[in-house]
């Protein structure tokens, strides 16, 4: 089983859709026996609460669940029980240095650096910008080219 946790800031904006589209595509290659995905936040301002209502209706729109989905802080025990840890920016990365607990097995990456010649080097936070569309673009494409990496790597 390969683990993919998505990580931004408060866990209801980037990485729930992140999740969500993640998940999406694995169901729809009916691979999700073989990867796991959850989402978590380095801040824990919004824990235990749904996706922001921005995220909720990107995801609507395409018709992609969040159902179950809730705010969580990323923790170092994540270290363990994920293989991938993916980013929306660099701030993030920083950030998740508080809670590596120096597993270098964890490939720690922001979803931008799966694609080439990406718009953004970051994915930036509609919590603030106001573009949810934009950013579901840019996590659509993110998450299409890691999941063809992770398929490639581990041979799934």
């Amino acid at each position: 089983m390969i683990n993919v946790l998505f990580v931004c800031l408060g866990n209801i904006c980037r990485s729930p859709m992140a999740e969500a589209v993640f998940r999406h595509l694995v169901e729809r290659e009916n691979i999700s026996n073989k990867i796991k995905v959850d989402s978590g936040g380095t801040g824990g301002w919004h824990i235990d609460e749904v996706p922001h209502i921005g995220t909720r209706k990107v995801l609507d729109k395409q018709k992609i669940s969040y159902s179950g989905m809730k705010a969580r802080q990323v923790s170092k025990n994540d270290w363990n029980d994920f293989d991938y840890i993916i980013a929306m920016d660099d701030q993030n990365i920083k950030d998740l240095q508080k809670f590596n607990t120096q597993n270098e097995d964890v490939v720690v990456a922001k979803l931008m650096d799966f694609v080439d010649k990406p718009k953004e080097q970051e994915v930036p936070d509609p919590y603030y910008t106001g573009n949810f569309d934009y950013t579901y673009e840019l996590v659509s494409e993110g998450c299409t080219n890691l999941l063809q990496y992770i398929r490639e790597k581990h041979n799934i």
